[in-house]
Parts: C-alpha cells; structure tokens; sequence
C-alpha cells in the first residue's frame, strides 16, 4: 500500500454524483491519499494505518516535529487514490497495472480505515471509493511525506 500524508490546518472532500455534497472535513491533522497494489495484504493495511498515526510530523513545546497525529489529537481525512502506482516508465500515458482491482482493494482500503481509527481513537473521515471527488486542503508547513508498505525506506 502507499501512502501521501500531508500535515493540514483543514481539508474537506466533495463527491460529485449528480449533486455535490460534502462527505468528509477536517481541522488541523493529516490528509492521507492511500493507494492498494496488487498481492498487498490485511498486514500492508496495519503496518500503513500504524504509520500514519506514529508518524512524528508535528511540532513540540520546543518547534520541533516530534509529535504524531495520535499525540496531537488530529483529525484525519482519508481519499482511496488508485493512482499513486501510476507508472510512467513509457511514453506520455501512465499505466495503472499495479493498482489492485476494486473487488481486492475495496476491502483493504476499509481494514486501512479500521486500523486508522484503532490507532487514533476517533473516528477518520473519508471520501467515497471510486467515486468522482473534489479534494481541497490546507498544507500546514507544507509537510508531505510518501510511504509505502513495500519500499519501507521511502
């Protein structure tokens, strides 16, 4: 699974199916685009669910980034984004071959989702799974950070 955290002061996702309409917002905290790859695991879901929450992005007493999202009490918002394994190796068009089929990363993305609100103890909000959205935020530092449950050095 990869990952896309960006440290926020608010982000907000709108669905676009017929009519807009809002289906997650958040204060100050972490908007994380997840992607699934193919052969990923319930074990990719925990170890990425277990980052996110510990990953040490936020500021202490002193202004250095030493406290995680679970320590600073932040909000999460959540967007499944197939094309983080989007693959550029030919030509102009990118290639989506290692991006799970739904039937497999539906059912990941979730158990990510479950794990995340386990480690932080509150509920994550979340776009909608395939669907058409509108994602705005507000980049707090900026801070960005890439993970992936299967290149752990990045």
């Amino acid at each position: 699974m990869r990952s896309v955290f960006q440290r926020v002061k608010s982000a907000s996702v709108d669905i676009l199916d017929g009519e807009k309409y809002r289906s997650g917002e958040i204060g100050k905290g972490a908007m994380i685009l997840v992607a699934v790859e193919n052969g990923d695991t319930e074990d990719d879901a925990k170890w990425l669910a277990n980052k996110m929450a510990g990953m040490r992005v936020y500021e202490d007493a002193d202004g250095k980034m030493n406290l995680s999202l679970k320590e600073v009490g932040g909000d999460a918002l959540v967007v499944s984004q197939f094309t983080l394994f989007g693959n550029m190796r030919k030509g102009m068009r990118p290639s989506f071959n290692r991006s799970a089929h739904p039937d497999v990363s539906i059912p990941l993305y979730e158990k990510f989702l479950e794990y995340l609100e386990l480690e932080l103890g509150k509920k994550v909000e979340r776009g909608v799974f395939g669907a058409s959205m509108d994602v705005s935020l507000v980049n707090d530092g900026p801070v960005t950070i890439i993970t992936d449950s299967r290149y752990r050095e990045i």
